[in-house]
């Protein structure tokens, strides 16, 4: 049984990849370091342009940016960012790349204060998810008190393209908020991994 077809599931995932997405990484609580800094560099990305655009073009920023690893990055030179600048499968805007190395740098010297990446944006939250019970998609929310907090501190840390609302979708993304509604079959999964994490 295909169950990407069968389950009730968030309306937005709306073609196969996005219901990939959907299923298998949206909102599931993330602790890697290098996955939640490849979270905030495509939600910084993604600002003016759709998710699915970033999606398709993931595994192409992924090869384009040393599958982001941050020491990498801060070694960029003019030279790697013309060519960058040049790389059709990517999102083409100086200000975005310029800023995916300000970002780099910003976030190893949040490794070195907090040990990690992981503990200091989690710490925004008491390290534990924020479980919403919304039934419509329009109930959600672009950005709340918590994702003001934490883009006012990483703009303050250097970071760059950190507004609210990215901050808010990248809280989503990495599962610091379950934001499914709650008809949808992955809300309770998420949810039951939350509480087997407590345990």
């Amino acid at each position: 049984m295909n169950t990407m077809v069968d389950r009730f599931r968030c309306r937005w995932a709306n073609s196969a990849a996005m219901k990939k997405y959907h299923d298998t990484e949206w909102g599931t609580p993330i602790h890697n370091d290098r996955l939640l800094f490849e979270f905030l560099i495509l939600e910084g990305a993604q600002a003016g342009l759709s998710w699915s655009t970033i999606l398709q073009k993931r595994e192409n920023f992924r090869k384009a940016f040393d599958n982001f690893d941050a020491k990498k990055i801060t070694q960029y030179n003019n030279q790697k960012i013309e060519e960058l600048m040049n790389n059709e499968g990517i999102i083409r805007n100086r200000l975005k790349v310029n800023a995916v190395i300000a970002n780099a740098r910003a976030f190893l010297e949040v490794q070195k204060e907090f040990g990690s990446f992981d503990k200091y944006i989690w710490k925004f939250v008491n390290h534990k998810p924020i479980i919403n019970k919304f039934k419509e998609l329009s109930e959600l929310p672009s950005k709340t008190e918590q994702s003001e907090l934490m883009s006012k501190d990483l703009k303050k840390r250097g970071f760059k393209f950190v507004g609210p609302t990215i901050i808010y979708s990248f809280m989503e993304a990495v599962g610091i908020v379950n934001d499914h509604v709650v008809d949808c079959f992955r809300y309770n999964e998420i949810n039951k991994m939350v509480v087997k994490s407590k345990d």
